[in-house]
């Protein structure tokens, strides 16, 4: 079953993330494009690169892909080599740039082997909800990012209703869903 977690959607939500939990975010309207950008996404803490052979794997996704870290706009010049003029681009996953060498090891699960990432920048009104996860997960643990990935299994469309994010949760591919109300975590890794 599922069981929803008491305390409103964020702080359990970085709860359950630092515990090492993978929490899809479903909120707002469908995206489209090429990226998941925080409508239909899955979080994960990003200090420990085995998460994206553990998520692959629970996702069905054979072949590699690399995961991506999404930090407020804020803190970009402290994470990233972005030119300023990139920062717009940055919103959308499309721009490949430098991590600063202090954070490749904090942030390893989203660091490419030439010590790039592609991270997605955001505001907050943008996505309140997601921005106050990124933020609330900064705050509790001193590391301003997380990994970003789509919603879906390999080779499946994007999730787009709450019954395909319950069978999701059911089927093992992600141990919690948040939503604007409150997280969902599976009966068996609530609490």
């Amino acid at each position: 079953g599922v069981v929803r977690q008491e305390g409103g959607p964020v702080a359990p939500t970085v709860a359950a993330l630092q515990a090492g939990r993978a929490i899809a975010i479903y909120t707002r309207g469908m995206e489209h494009g090429p990226r998941a950008l925080g409508a239909r996404s899955i979080l994960a803490a990003p200090g420990n690169a085995a998460i994206n052979d553990s998520l692959n794997d629970r996702l069905g996704r054979s072949e590699f892909m690399p995961f991506a870290p999404v930090a407020k706009a804020s803190d970009a010049d402290a994470l990233f080599d972005l030119p300023p003029q990139s920062g717009y681009a940055a919103r959308f996953m499309t721009i490949t740039c430098g991590v600063k060498p202090d954070w490749r090891s904090r942030i390893p699960a989203v660091v490419h082997v030439d010590g790039t990432a592609r991270p997605q920048l955001i505001h907050r009104d943008d996505n309140p909800l997601y921005h106050d996860i990124v933020d609330g997960y900064g705050a509790a643990t001193g590391v301003k990012a997380l990994v970003n990935t789509s919603f879906n299994a390999h080779e499946e469309p994007i999730i787009d209703s709450p019954a395909q994010c319950v069978q999701a949760l059911l089927d093992d591919r992600i141990d919690g869903v948040v939503t604007e109300t409150a997280l969902w975590l599976r009966a068996d890794k609530s609490g």
